[in-house]
């Protein structure tokens, strides 16, 4: 009897996702997609490329966005996560020096993984397949390679929510590289 119940349970489940836009899935719930990665490199020095790139960058503030719960006016959230965004429109939401982690295995090196984003163009993806939130915001890994100068390699958006077929998620993720493509070549020039 419960795994009946439980069978019955795992249906109605899957049917709700089905009818809630999640699309279908393959055998036991998986999908395979193809994602385009992205590696573009300079002779620019690493120093110099990441602060070009973070000088593009805005930085992420939770608490107006949380005030929504509190009852503030959506406007006024809009308005306040709007001017968090630099010239780029991203903003970052995380930093992680992975560099120096690598010396508990052996030498540092220059390697930032950055996690930016906007949370503006995720609610235009999400507002229309709440699976988009399973890739934004967006990673970019910044590094210097062995001879010097700078790389820097992130997934194209396009290729990450485009597994989600939805044309109103794609036209912003088309938008979204656009803005990482410029991003990253201002940063290496």
């Amino acid at each position: 009897m419960r795994v009946a119940r439980a069978l019955g349970a795992a249906v109605l489940l899957s049917a709700a996702c089905l009818a809630a836009g999640a699309g279908a899935m393959g055998e036991k719930g998986r999908s395979r997609f193809t994602v385009e990665h992205i590696r573009e490199t300079s002779a620019r020095p690493f120093a110099e490329a990441t602060a070009a790139f973070e000088a593009r960058l805005g930085r992420h503030d939770p608490v107006p966005a949380a005030t929504l719960a509190q009852g503030a006016a959506p406007a006024e959230v809009r308005a306040a996560i709007e001017k968090m965004a630099g010239p780029s429109g991203f903003m970052i939401f995380a930093k992680q020096d992975h560099g120096t982690l690598l010396g508990l295995v052996g030498p540092r090196r220059k390697v930032v993984q950055y996690v930016v984003g906007n949370p503006l163009f995720a609610v235009e993806m999400t507002r229309h397949d709440v699976g988009a939130a399973l890739y934004a915001p967006l990673r970019v890994l910044v590094y210097e390679p062995e001879g010097g100068g700078t790389c820097v390699e992130y997934d194209l958006p396009s290729s990450l929510f485009g597994r989600l077929g939805d044309p109103q998620v794609d036209a912003v993720a088309a938008d979204l590289d656009r803005k990482l493509a410029d991003l990253v070549a201002t940063s290496l020039r």
